[in-house]
């Protein structure tokens, strides 16, 4: 039983550290491979990936914890829009949950979590620019990135609960 929790523990901070790491060189990483690797949502991958693999209160860490490393070790986004991250983030791990406590279907969880968190998102993007808080445009990454990616992580998260089962609450 100890060693479970400890194997538990251990796999979530390998992934936590992977990426803070992952954030930390996306520039670094986008630079060397000569594409924006930022447009594929690489803060929702990791999310995505402790949803899938980690206990839940790991996704509800990296939602918080990425934004937050990404401006406070990278200066970038703007504190406005990293907290727009974080909030959006936060709102895809709880929703994805809730979803999945109410449905037991992964896919439509996941899907509907991305896609409602999304639109939330550019809610208050837009506020905030027409309050002048934020510049640049509503839409940085082009829909079709978007929808791909919103694709493959439900599919990726489908699969994972598909062949491991239903998760457990942890």
């Amino acid at each position: 039983m100890k060693t479970k929790i400890i194997l538990r523990i251990s796999a979530s901070l390998l992934l936590d550290i992977i990426a803070v790491v992952f954030i930390i060189f996306l520039g670094d990483i986008s630079r060397f491979i000569g594409y924006p690797v930022y447009i594929l949502d690489p803060m929702r991958m990791m999310v995505i990936l402790a949803i899938a693999f980690t206990p839940r209160w790991n996704g509800w860490i990296l939602a918080l914890l990425l934004p937050r490393v990404s401006y406070f070790l990278g200066a970038h986004p703007t504190i406005i829009k990293t907290s727009l991250m974080a909030a959006e983030l936060l709102l895809n791990v709880w929703l994805f949950w809730f979803l999945l406590d109410k449905t037991k279907m992964s896919l439509l969880a996941i899907l509907l979590s991305i896609v409602f968190s999304k639109v939330v998102y550019y809610l208050f993007k837009y506020l905030c620019i027409q309050l002048g808080w934020l510049s640049g445009e509503l839409v940085a990454t082009p829909l079709d990135i978007q929808v791909i990616t919103t694709v493959s992580f439900s599919v990726f998260v489908f699969l994972v609960f598909l062949f491991n089962g239903k998760p457990k609450r942890r």
